[in-house]
């Protein structure tokens, strides 16, 4: 009986299981319908009374089936006890599924593989999308050996003697890389290129032999710092580029007890005023605004660390009256506090606990981050006041540049309406923290240490290379509302330290042809 109710189920079902149906998705591409159309067997076409006046009978011998149906490892057991081996499912059309497969696969692989950049040198450079990711002809080589894998145990065998092997849930389509939601903080490159030990070696020789003299050559510092600072040089060099450490290696301790000491007299002096009438809506936004910053990174969320931040904002809207706070500079304290605390943790920080270090150590990142978070804001601080005159020039300076770099691009923006402050804005107001993980913010002030007037002046041009650097994406946008999540949410999860080099490299460029020859502005 039950065999006999499998046989008039899989009739009355043309879906069987192992049949391939159409998938839309990034991984699997939809078959082509004029091959699909063929696989299976269209379904009869029925009356509508006939249907309803059988509704009740056939979900009664559906319920009966169910079982045997989906039941599949109950093939071994029947054999087992010696019953009758199951029927297997019509025979589907071999050629059909191969050639469907065949397409399948072929139109994946022009899909996912994308076209390698060739450096001047000769070396081949990954594009941004596949940096994390594996080879494309490893995953092509991947994918292909699995769907030809699955689609084996769905073909009928040619012997009519064997039958039907039970399905194993392992076997299965190779599993896609999985993409960090965090961005790593770690001082690595996100391609995964391999280090030049002979290079990096002579670098790191050479910060030694800097920062281990009696008077450091702040000229020879910057200019090794301008392609990066090696991470365990990273704290001392940038308290010396910013102006917060004097050069002389005798008064740096004591500058650093005064200083830290002077932090912690304004906290004592400034911080219980936080609760007054006219500074309440200053410590209202600063408190708003703190757990916002960095969300998905674990440390900036501790209790601790948004508390260490809450002081320092606050005293720096105290001491800065003509600005006070204003959104956005809570993101320019991260990459100061991350990157003294690396001086004391070995490992990633964005998950470490601030409270397992001693309690003078926490004193003491804290106010070296509010003093060289207040050098950095001292020379962009008109980008803060009154209607933010600074960011307002700087937004009109980079339409200009970019009209004389890519008319094309500055005409597609004219063409759909887009006004560069409605993206420009948020580049120039956090220096392009929300544009960039915070690994590559890190590596690109390095550079802004090193230059003269990085922060307020490099940074035009390093806006400007960062725009046309997706030239080919804004172009393909065609409406408004397409060009403005483009630019507000460009993918740059995946970049390092090469993307950045890059970055810098053109930046240098632009400025280099444009700084110094105003009339290129001009039409």
């Amino acid at each position: 009986m039950a065999t006999d109710n499998r046989i008039q189920f899989w009739k009355r079902n043309v879906k069987v299981p192992g049949s391939l149906q159409p998938v839309y998705g990034a991984q699997h591409p939809p078959l082509d319908p004029r091959i699909h159309k063929t696989f299976l067997k269209e379904e009869p076409k029925t009356n509508t009374l006939s249907i309803k006046s059988k509704r009740a009978s056939s979900f009664l011998e559906f319920a009966q089936s169910t079982n045997d149906a989906w039941d599949i490892d109950d093939d071994e057991d029947e054999e087992f006890l010696g019953g009758h081996p199951p029927t297997p499912p019509p025979s589907l059309n071999t050629k059909v599924v191969v050639a469907t497969a065949a397409q399948a696969i072929h139109n994946y692989s022009k899909v996912r593989e994308k076209p390698e950049r060739v450096q001047a040198n000769g070396s081949v450079v990954k594009s941004n999308s596949a940096a994390q990711l594996s080879q494309p002809s490893e995953r092509s080589a991947d994918l292909n050996s699995g769907l030809l894998s699955e689609l084996s145990r769905y073909i009928p065998p040619t012997d009519d003697s064997s039958f039907r092997k039970p399905l194993h849930k392992q076997q299965s389509l190779p599993l896609r890389p999985v993409i960090p939601l965090i961005a790593r903080i770690s001082d690595q490159n996100a391609s995964g290129a391999p280090p030049m030990a002979v290079r990096e070696k002579t670098r790191l020789e050479k910060f030694r032999q800097l920062l281990a003299s009696q008077n450091t050559d702040l000229e020879e510092l910057r200019r090794c710092s301008w392609s990066g600072v090696p991470r365990e040089f990273r704290p001392i060099t940038w308290r010396l580029l910013s102006g917060y450490l004097p050069a002389n290696m005798e008064r740096r301790e004591i500058v650093l007890k005064r200083k830290r000491d002077e932090y912690f007299g304004f906290i004592e002096q400034y911080y219980d005023s936080r609760n007054e009438e006219h500074h309440q809506d200053t410590y209202r936004q600063i408190h708003i605004d703190i757990p916002r910053t960095n969300p998905l990174i674990p440390l900036f969320q501790q209790a601790p660390v948004q508390e260490v931040f809450e002081r320092i904002l606050f005293i720096w809207a105290i001491r800065h009256p003509a600005s006070g706070y204003v959104q956005g500079i809570n993101d320019l304290v991260t990459p100061f506090f991350v990157v003294f605390l690396s001086e004391f943790v070995e490992e990633d920080v964005e998950n470490f606990d601030v409270t397992t270090l001693p309690q003078h150590v926490q004193r003491n990142i804290e106010a070296d981050s509010f003093w060289c978070m207040s050098k950095l804001l001292d020379g962009i601080q008109d980008n803060y006041t009154f209607a933010q005159p600074g960011i307002q020039t700087k937004v009109k300076a980079l339409e200009e540049l970019v009209s004389r770099i890519d008319e094309h691009v500055h005409n597609h923006f004219q063409k759909y309406e887009v006004e560069y402050l409605q993206f420009a804005f948020r580049w120039m107001n956090n220096l392009l923290m929300r544009e960039l993980p915070l690994r590559c913010t890190i590596r690109l002030w390095d550079t802004y240490q090193a230059e003269a007037e990085g922060f307020s002046h490099f940074h035009l041009y390093i806006c400007a290379a960062f725009l046309i650097k997706w030239r080919k994406e804004i172009l393909e946008a065609v409406d408004f509302q397409g060009l403005l999540l483009l630019l507000q949410n460009l993918p740059t999860i995946h970049w390092g330290n090469e993307e950045v080099g890059l970055l810098l490299a053109e930046a240098y460029r632009l400025k280099y042809m444009f700084a110094d020859a105003p009339s290129h502005y001009r039409r």
